[in-house]
């Protein structure tokens, strides 16, 4: 009974053509759709239980996969964005690209195209052939997106997680523009983004370059060189007989990193030892420190952008589309004779602009010739930031993947751990829901070389007020 049930697949009659047409269709089509399946009707069993095997793993863990998504979002993403978790996965993709290729063509073997009619063979032979390589090929191709994965998580610390602060997640983010003709590493742009580590709610708080006298918290050790806030006149003198500092720097928010970090000078010897081996440096912990000071909010973690990468990047995403408020001049040069600013002859009109990475890298640079000057540039990197976020929607990123994660290694660099990228994962979809609550820390509102860091902290505090939960009624 069980061989008369098998025999028009397993033991079919070779004899007649058209069964053995029909035959054929069925082992490719289940061959695709069930690897495995058409050696368990026709071939080697054991080969097929094999290749059913690791196909019902697959989608198990497929399954598991969309279910912890649903029911345990941050704990699944922590799991499959662990590097150890991706190599794993990586060589389960190749293993099963390998698998799929042998079953595929062992299905084809199986086929006995000599005993089909003779215009049913090529077809069949040339769909078995195109499934197969399809199905591989994706496999592959899936296992070169996790490889790409495994490199975007070199970025990040391998430093334990953290909780937050007072319920917030404080990230000093950095925009860097490492031209030829510049010396050391100077901010552009600073920002603290503060987040709600409940609801994802955020506020952004934008902060001029040329702050001065930005106080340290008492646990810093910076507090003791400037008691008086960084680069203040009653720190900046010459070390003399029985103490005293010296500044090396501008004394600006900005040139914090060039002064811990290649000034030389003796009075932050062994600062910050653990620096390096937390992903950081001893300039960007005490930039973390002063801006930490200067808001009244604990700045944990901090993450670099380096606008010179931001081309590569934009133009993997495929442009960004921003909106310009005022002509942005190209081109232009500085009057040997007046000291003037002379703008170039084009412009970036104001409007509603798609840009490649080119065009949006001088949206982000150009200061001269602006309402506002530095102001003005700041506001433009910010809004250049948001437009990349923007375009990081998830079919544009699965499509163009391999890019945005190659640029991305090349444009950013953080001290943020990878045990926290599913926290911050989940609260990044949680805050989708909310407008992000805007603090701009610039005249008339404040002063940079005067500030009076009183109302800095209050404007700040205000603005995560209203970046927060409402009260339960």
């Amino acid at each position: 009974m069980s061989q008369d049930l098998e025999r028009p697949i397993r033991y079919p009659d070779a004899e007649s053509a058209p069964l053995m047409n029909k035959r054929a269709r069925w082992l490719v089509l289940l061959g695709f759709v069930l690897p495995g399946s058409a050696q368990v009707l026709a071939g080697n069993r054991r080969l097929g239980r094999f290749g059913l095997a690791a196909t019902g793993t697959a989608l198990l863990l497929l399954v598991l996969t969309g279910v912890g998504m649903l029911v345990a979002p941050t704990a699944t993403l922590t799991v499959v964005t662990n590097a150890w978790v991706l190599l794993v996965v990586q060589w389960l993709l190749v293993a099963y690209a390998v698998l799929w290729l042998v079953l595929g063509f062992d299905t084809l073997r199986l086929t006995r195209i000599v005993k089909m009619s003779p215009g049913w063979r090529a077809p069949v032979a040339a769909v078995a052939v195109v499934l197969t390589l399809v199905a591989s090929s994706g496999a592959v191709w899936a296992s070169s997106v996790v490889s790409a994965s495994r490199g975007v998580l070199d970025i990040f610390a391998g430093a334990p997680s953290v909780e937050p602060v007072d319920g917030r997640y404080n990230i000093l983010l950095l925009g860097v523009d490492p031209g030829a003709d510049r010396e050391g590493t100077r901010p552009d742009s600073i920002s603290l983004v503060s987040v709600d580590a409940k609801t994802g709610q955020s506020v952004i708080v934008g902060l001029p370059r040329e702050l001065t006298d930005m106080p340290f918290p008492e646990t810093s050790p910076m507090a003791p060189v400037y008691p008086e806030g960084f680069c203040d006149e009653v720190n900046n003198y010459e070390i003399v007989e029985g103490g005293g500092y010296y500044c090396y720097g501008t004394g600006y928010l900005n040139s914090m990193l060039t002064e811990l970090d290649q000034s030389g000078s003796p009075s932050y010897e062994g600062m910050y030892a653990d620096a390096v081996s937390k992903g950081s440096s001893p300039g960007l912990e005490a930039m973390k420190d002063a801006v930490s000071g200067a808001t009244g909010l604990t700045v944990q973690f901090y993450v670099m952008i380096e606008m010179d990468g931001f081309s590569s990047l934009i133009d993997a995403l495929g442009g960004v589309t921003v909106n310009v408020e005022q002509p942005i001049p190209l081109g232009g040069y500085e009057d040997e004779y007046t000291g003037e600013w002379v703008d170039g002859d084009s412009y970036i009109e104001p409007g509603v602009q798609h840009m490649n990475g080119e065009l949006a890298l001088t949206f982000a640079r150009v200061r001269h010739g602006l309402e506002n000057g530095d102001y003005d540039r700041m506001l433009h990197q910010r809004e250049l930031q948001r437009a990349i976020l923007a375009q990081m929607k998830p079919a544009n990123v699965l499509l163009r993947f391999q890019e945005i994660a190659k640029s991305g290694t090349e444009v950013v660099s953080t001290d943020i751990p990878e045990s926290m990228l599913g926290r911050f994962a989940t609260l990044a979809t949680k805050a989708k829901e909310y407008e992000p609550v805007a603090v701009e820390l610039a005249p008339p509102a404040v002063d940079p070389e005067l500030p009076i860091y009183e109302v800095i902290q209050q404007l700040v505090a205000d603005g995560v007020a209203a970046a927060s939960p409402a009260p339960k009624e």
